[in-house]
C-alpha cells in the first residue's frame, strides 16, 4: 500500500494498529509530517459510522501497509491545481 492521500476512504483494522480490534472507516484529510517510526505514519481525518456520516475527527497512528482502501482520490490533472490567489504583479 501506498501512502494514503487527502480524500482517500481506508478502513483501518488490527493489522494497521493493535488499537483497532474493532474495525473502523476513516476518511483522510491530510498524513501528518510528525516524526515516527520507520513503517508508521499519522493520519489526520473523520472516523465515520456506517452511513458514512463523519462521527468524530481524529488523528490515528497506523502502519499504512495495513490499511484497505475503500476508495481513492483521483489525482488533479496538470494545470487544474489550485492557483494563489495573491494579486498579480504587472
Amino acid at each position: 500500500m501506498t501512502t494514503p492521500r487527502a480524500g482517500d476512504l481506508v478502513q483501518v483494522t488490527r493489522a494497521a494498529s493493535v488499537q483497532f480490534i474493532n474495525p473502523i472507516m476513516f476518511r483522510v484529510i491530510r498524513v501528518l509530517d510528525w516524526i515516527t517510526y520507520d513503517g508508521w505514519i499519522w493520519l489526520d481525518g473523520y472516523q465515520l459510522d456506517a452511513k458514512g456520516e463523519a462521527v468524530a475527527r481524529r488523528s490515528i497512528f497506523v502502519q499504512p501497509a495495513g490499511l484497505v482502501v475503500q476508495r481513492r482520490t483521483a489525482p488533479v490533472p496538470v494545470g487544474q491545481q489550485r492557483r494563489s490567489r495573491s494579486p498579480q504583479r504587472r
